[in-house]
């Protein structure tokens, strides 16, 4: 006898945590212990909707979490490093001509840098600039702001308040994002809706939600699994394409994808996923390449010039003594990228079973970070939604965001000075912060591999419920053949 469908709405026949996960056993015992065997869905509480609740919750403790620094102005290192409040929100608005209504892709006069993100990024502070300024706008006119030197924007009248009301409608805005990446991945696996408690719950949503606009990009990356899963391989690329236009990395997503379809010899299916993400990409760069061709470039020239920056390898060994060139980094990092990227369709390739999309971009955006010149805080977003559906374990999970949580209070603790006094130089604690950073993602990683290539171990291919619905597919198709 087969298990029968979950029902999307109570939640009927769905895999509960609790019987499958032991961390996620051991923790129910606050609350009662695991469901049992004659517990019954709540009629409205269903999972879906328990996990929109949350995030609203998580998104709102992390508005609470930057108050110092809503209370200081943003320009106090005692709130924004100490607390770890900073986020880059408030310093761009008025850094980069927002505050003055200046379109990114616009000649300003050469008053300010030109916004160093692609463009999905720089489209959505645009509108949400111009949303700020007619809705709470506490600041003089445009003119006068125009007028004003471009180091004393921030301090013009009102504009304190209006830089504030700024960042909390990014907020709302990122919330928005969040919210929409809980529901997809809650619907990636119908059977597992709980999955996505590990987005929803993860220590480095609440820290690094709203230190940028990445959520832009995560809702993207989590609405493309959910395509895929759907078996929609133009939804699936056009949303890598417009992802690919807010942050590169969803651009890797392509390669999982290709290995897929070679696997099951539907190299057309790949052909229209790359159709449409190229498509979406060109539809969603225009405007700003023909507003300003070369603003628009220089998103790829900041990050061509950049050296080893914060959090990354290449500067925990510059600070070991091993420096290296910009044009050193920029060789190595993308033959040790490209290496990973010929490992993992290697792996992909060779697999007992197709692997998952989730697990082989989790693989291939891991790689990318592990030897990027710069790991921001924030980047540990881009992993989230793919870790989440390619090892929905608690354990494992936790370990992870360990070392991410370690490293986010190090980062601040680093760029604040506080490091100075505990040793003869202000790096070893920050470099050690970043090797254990390292050793969590290469943990999760390898757990991962150890997935792919023994489908035994997977969660998802081995949970009651996906086995007995794939045994009620088999039966059914059996049943069609002998028809």
């Amino acid at each position: 006898m087969t298990t029968p469908p979950p029902d999307p709405v109570t939640g009927a026949g769905v895999v509960a945590p609790t019987r499958t996960d032991p961390v996620a056993r051991a923790l129910s015992d606050v609350v009662g212990g695991p469901v049992g065997r004659h517990a019954r869905p709540h009629r409205w509480w269903s999972p879906v909707r328990v996990l929109l609740a949350l995030t609203a919750v998580v998104m709102g403790l992390s508005v609470v979490h930057h108050v110092p620094c809503l209370e200081t102005g943003w320009a106090v290192d005692q709130a924004r490093y100490g607390k770890g409040c900073y986020s880059d929100v408030p310093y761009l608005y008025t850094g980069r001509g927002l505050a003055e209504a200046w379109w990114p892709y616009a000649d300003d006069g050469g008053r300010h840098q030109a916004m160093e993100y692609p463009v999905g990024i720089a489209y959505a502070a645009y509108a949400v600039a111009r949303v700020t300024q007619v809705v709470a706008g506490d600041g003089p006119p445009v003119a006068e702001r125009r007028a004003a030197p471009t180091d004393g924007v921030w301090g013009l009248p009102g504009m304190a308040e209006e830089t504030n009301s700024y960042f909390l409608l990014t907020a709302l805005l990122m919330a928005a994002c969040a919210l929409l990446t809980a529901w997809l991945l809650s619907r990636a696996h119908p059977r597992r809706p709980w999955d996505a408690l590990l987005f929803v719950l993860s220590p480095s949503l609440l820290l690094t939600g709203l230190v940028n606009w990445d959520l832009l990009a995560v809702v993207l990356v989590a609405g493309a699994l959910w395509a895929w899963s759907r078996g929609d391989p133009l939804l699936t690329g056009v949303l890598i394409g417009l992802g690919t236009a807010t942050k590169l990395y969803p651009l890797f997503l392509l390669g999982p994808v290709l290995v897929i379809c070679w696997r099951r010899r539907e190299l057309a299916v790949f052909a229209r996923a790359a159709g449409a993400a190229a498509a979406a990409w060109v539809v969603a760069n225009a405007p700003a390449y023909l507003g300003d061709a070369e603003r628009w470039k220089v998103f790829w020239s900041f990050n061509a010039d950049r050296g080893a920056d914060l959090g990354s390898v290449w500067l925990a060994l510059a600070h070991a003594g091993v420096p290296a060139t910009v044009a050193q980094v920029n060789l190595w990092s993308w033959v040790f990228f490209g290496a990973v990227c010929v490992g993992v369709a290697v792996l992909g390739v060779r697999a007992p079973e197709t692997p998952r999309l989730a697990q082989l971009g989790f693989l291939v955006v891991a790689g990318f970070l592990l030897v990027n010149k710069v790991y921001s805080p924030q980047y540990v977003l881009w992993l989230l939604p793919l870790a989440v559906l390619a090892r929905p374990r608690w354990r494992d999970q936790l370990v992870w965001q360990a070392g991410e949580v370690l490293y986010f209070v190090m980062v601040w603790a680093y760029l604040g000075g506080y490091l100075k006094d505990a040793a003869d130089t202000d790096s070893p604690f920050y470099d050690l912060a970043i090797w254990l950073r390292l050793a969590a993602q290469l943990y999760l990683v390898a757990v991962v591999v150890r997935d792919v290539l023994r489908p035994g171990h997977d969660p998802v291919r081995t949970d009651p419920v996906h086995r007995a619905g794939r045994a009620q597919e088999i039966s059914t198709a059996s049943k069609d053949v002998a028809v």
